[in-house]
């Protein structure tokens, strides 16, 4: 159920893009204590983009989740910061992320809510 959507203002190849997937797909799995077969995750690269007044390389993170803990947003930001910060170059604070939990009955799947 959780969904992670990178919009990253890098141009990311696709060899890069495939490390990114796959290593925020592991890591908000094991952070959530969620089955990875639930998690999505996508990048959008490069989107024009401007933070803090200027076009230096950015990121925007959206983690959405069925009972998404408030406890666990800190370390989540830390640990997400760092993975693009290592996976990019884009330093941790050119870096923004939404955190947003969704209600069960506002998140649809296979023809159906949770």
């Amino acid at each position: 159920m959780p969904y992670l959507k990178i919009t990253t203002s890098k141009s990311i190849d696709a060899g890069q893009k495939h490390n990114l997937l796959k290593a925020a797909s592991k890591m908000v799995a094991s952070e959530l204590g969620k089955p990875e077969q639930y998690v999505m995750v996508s990048v959008e690269s490069p989107v024009q983009m401007q933070f803090a007044g200027t076009e230096e390389l950015c990121a925007f993170l959206e983690l959405r989740g069925i009972e998404l803990p408030e406890s666990k947003t800190g370390q989540l930001s830390k640990l997400l910061c760092g993975l693009v910060e290592s996976q990019t170059g884009i330093r941790k604070d050119r870096v923004y992320i939404n955190f947003a939990d969704i209600k069960p009955s506002m998140w649809g799947w296979n023809g159906e809510t949770f």
